[in-house]
């Protein structure tokens, strides 16, 4: 049971306790209705709440306590064994209660009235704890439809990530080899540079980051070698500037984001060389 779920319990069922006994309290009024069939003593309305209070714990424990034995029982043998249980718990508490103040407390007011008053008592602490036990049961399920979900979206976006990768790399490569083409004929020595930055840009896109997501620097540092490649394409006709605060560094974006807006950039413009 989270934490949540037991402070609802305990308030619940203190007010549950409140409600159903504070009737007992216009017996303090000597010519009141209530007067003629209870003699108001303050013991007794203690074991009574205190008696209600603690039902309504055992009947949100069994219920949906972590164990959960009614649930459990709901599970493998089915909803009229559960219902059933329910029904013999709470006749078990009337029965037990009603004899122990029965005995010890003084009666007096005819059985049939005390036996009808504690059976309405008990019965109402009932059917109000069901109520919030149902309540917590929607709860959960929707709290765990909800976690269903968000897997679902995670998955749907680690697979189409994945997918965009795919696309990424083969345009990429092809791009990659035509231009270290051209560069090895003209210049050896840039080669070798546009080969290194070229294999950190392909071993940061192989790597599996957990659920995706790298920090911001991370992903710049990719792009920084990425630009380089780009750079030594087009000479002089590109250039890139990144200002990025330092408190950005470390937060999260998903894996390979930058590089594809950049190869957008590139692509959808003309390159020429400033005058």
């Amino acid at each position: 049971m989270e934490k949540a779920e037991r402070k609802i319990c305990w308030y619940s069922s203190l007010l549950i306790t409140l409600f159903v006994n504070s009737g007992k309290l216009l017996a303090l009024r000597e010519n009141g209705i209530l007067a003629r069939y209870w003699h108001f003593n303050i013991g007794e309305l203690g074991f009574q709440a205190l008696y209600v209070l603690l039902f309504c714990q055992l009947f949100f424990y069994l219920n949906i306590g972590t164990q959960s034995p009614f649930r459990r029982i709901r599970n493998q043998r089915g909803p009229f064994l559960f219902y059933l249980s329910n029904i013999a718990l709470v006749l078990s508490v009337l029965v037990a209660g009603g004899l122990i103040q029965f005995s010890a407390f003084p009666v007096h007011r005819p059985p049939f009235v005390y036996w009808t008053g504690y059976c309405a008592r008990i019965g109402l602490s009932a059917v109000l704890t069901g109520i919030i036990v149902k309540i917590i049961h929607l709860m959960r399920d929707s709290k765990t439809k909800e976690i269903e979900n968000e897997k679902l979206k995670n998955a749907y976006f680690i697979a189409e990530l994945e997918l965009l990768k795919e696309q990424i790399n083969p345009h990429f490569l092809f791009n990659a080899f035509s231009s270290l083409s051209g560069i090895i004929r003209e210049n050896p020595g840039l080669a070798q540079r546009y080969v290194r930055e070229l294999s950190n840009v392909f071993r940061y896109s192989l790597i599996r980051p957990h659920a995706n997501l790298v920090t911001v620097e991370q992903e710049l540092m990719m792009l920084r070698s990425f630009s380089e490649l780009v750079r030594m394409r087009l000479e002089s006709a590109f250039e890139l500037k990144i200002h990025v605060g330092q408190p950005f560094l470390s937060w999260r974006l998903p894996h390979l984001s930058l590089q594809p807006l950049l190869e957008n950039a590139v692509k959808h413009n003309a390159a020429s060389v400033k005058r």
